[in-house]
């Protein structure tokens, strides 16, 4: 393309001042000719794996992002990124890297588009942890960039009801009730996922990846597109198209990335049920972009913004379902017209917010209940509420659409790891008005904040999803539901209160009240305190102990640097 200018990062340095570089030799070698030189040189951040179904269909992908670069005259530069699939580590000592895998995926990238040199970059994941861990390389490195999301999974079928990977886990626990045959939980099993693509419900993956689309570095409707379809083979095409012409203009992610388009993207969060994972990820994006966010920000968000789409894990629908319905400008186009969104948010087509979805109706397509108009919203208010008190005067995260009454007083039944707490619900031995304080499991602690959809799953199975309470410095699934208290900080690593709670306390969750309180004299804390120590580390080298002595706390978005 004749027009392209000559760009000023790895481009400027080989061809401006030093008429014949050593550094072209390296280039030539890979099929440079002399007139590549004065191209952009993209890179394209490819999460394809075979670990996981989520990523499984990202080459096809790939594949038609590096062919769409070089016909518009600019250089690809691929280079792969890695994935720990939350649905299959779910349980183990594997969780453990999940969250942190998020921050290796940013420092890849980083290392990736700075070291080389890149003038822009196309991110393309599926897991859960690719999308944040991508977008907080994209708000670090501040090259021009736009990320590609490898799509949704199907649902599964079995005797005519809809699968999600969450299906399974609850599976457990309702077989081991003996409220499920053989039969049925085999059934389950082997048909929960029956193609690639990311966990169908508005878990992590699919509520990241619609809030990508709020925030404005995503294409419109490219977060609802099932993985197997060909649309999403197109969408990919049109993203590394629209990523040339951010390249020529110099529009970089922190010109899109701002607290108005944060406010955006957590106000569909809230809007479409999401997971209570996009608290601990949007406070990590805020970081790497240096915008102001706080845990505070997402209550006040939460207070204004209804829920308005019926989705999974606590509504009746998956992804697929809202693509066809309208998908998220559809959503979108509800919130801006209610006032609910900044439209001026400039989006990575350079195109306001406001433009992009200027053509959407402003009604919802009539014959389905996906999304509701705002005046029939399924809640009043967001479901991802922010509780304080004795027990995390930092702040946690609580889940609470689905529930009849958000609301409990009970003994604690406290445990130091998941396993022991999954036993005991598995056995009977967790009843109705418990509350389980399962902790040690922060991003210190665990290290890592493993999720915990084992043992909520089994509660949900159990038929206790609205009797019991749960309690952890841990994180949750995007699957999860019920009364449900994460992200507790400060965590129980670096004496937290909640390292102090004994069996048998009276603990309160009130998210009317947003109170999350251990109802014991300050004297007795006082005792139980002066009696405490810290636990020796679990690991002492590798990339878990890396994580843990650099990691911030959960209210801070257990960031690394």
């Amino acid at each position: 393309m004749a027009d392209l200018p000559r760009y000023n990062r790895r481009s400027k340095n080989i061809t401006e001042g030093v008429a014949r570089s050593p550094n072209r030799s390296m280039y030539y070698a890979m099929g440079y000719q002399t007139e590549d030189f004065s191209k952009p040189m993209i890179g394209v951040a490819n999460g394809h794996s075979t670990i996981t179904p989520c990523n499984s269909g990202l080459q096809k992908l790939a594949d038609v992002i590096i062919a769409t670069l070089k016909d518009a005259g600019s250089n690809p530069q691929v280079f792969g990124t890695p994935t720990i699939s939350d649905g299959m580590s779910m349980g183990t000592e594997g969780m453990k890297y999940s969250l942190i895998s998020r921050e290796v995926i940013a420092d890849c990238i980083e290392t990736a588009v700075n070291g080389q040199w890149m003038d822009g970059i196309v991110v393309i994941g599926g897991c859960d942890k690719n999308m944040p861990g991508g977008m907080i390389a994209l708000a670090r490195t501040n090259v021009p960039g736009i990320y590609v999301y490898g799509g949704t999974i199907k649902p599964g079928r079995w005797k005519g009801k809809d699968l999600t990977i969450v299906s399974a886990f609850e599976a457990v626990g309702e077989f081991s009730a003996g409220r499920m045959s053989q039969e049925d939980f085999d059934g389950i099993e082997r048909n929960a996922c029956p193609s690639s693509g990311s966990c169908g419900g508005m878990y992590t993956a699919n509520t990241m990846s619609s809030s990508f689309e709020a925030l404005g570095m995503a294409l419109m409707y490219s977060s609802t597109m099932a993985n197997p379809d060909d649309e999403k083979v197109g969408s990919a095409a049109e993203s590394a198209r629209v990523l040339v012409e951010a390249v020529k203009r110099d529009l970089k992610p922190r010109d899109i990335i701002t607290r108005d388009s944060i406010e955006n993207a957590v106000t569909l969060i809230m809007a479409t049920g999401g997971s209570t994972n996009a608290v601990l990820h949007y406070l990590a994006i805020a970081h790497a972009a240096e915008v102001e966010w706080t845990l505070d920000d997402f209550e006040r968000v939460r207070q204004r913004t209804p829920v308005i789409c019926n989705l999974k894990p606590s509504g009746q629908y998956v992804a697929t379902d809202l693509h066809r319905a309208g998908a998220i400008p559809q959503v979108m186009k509800l919130l801006l017209d209610a006032g609910l969104m900044h439209g001026d948010c400039l989006t990575i087509t350079g195109r306001t917010l406001a433009e992009e979805l200027a053509q959407v109706p402003s009604v919802p397509n009539a014959g389905q209940d996906v999304i509701r108009t705002l005046g029939q919203a399924l809640y009043k208010q967001g479901h991802l509420a922010i509780l304080k008190g004795n027990l995390s005067p930092e702040g946690c995260v609580a889940k609470i659409t689905g529930l009849k009454n958000p609301v409990i007083t009970g003994p604690a039944r406290v445990f130091n790891d998941e396993y022991t707490a999954l036993d005991a619900i598995l056995a009977d031995q967790i009843l109705p008005g418990d509350v389980l304080v399962m902790r040690y499991l922060g991003p210190q602690g665990g290290p890592g904040m493993p999720e915990m959809l084992a043992p909520t799953s089994a509660l949900i199975g159990k038929g206790l999803g609205e009797s019991v309470g749960l309690i952890t410095d841990g994180r949750f699934s995007g699957g999860t539901w019920g009364m449900v208290v994460g992200h507790v900080a400060p965590e129980a690593f670096v004496g937290g209160l909640i390292a102090l709670v004994e069996e048998g306390d009276s603990v309160t969750i009130d998210a009317h009240q947003l109170l999350i309180q251990l109802n014991v004299p300050d004297a007795e804390i006082a005792r139980r305190r002066a009696h405490w120590s810290p636990p020796p580390a679990r690991y002492t080298r590798g990339v878990l102990a890396k994580f843990a002595t650099l990691t911030s706390c959960a209210s801070k978005g257990a960031v690394t640097g």
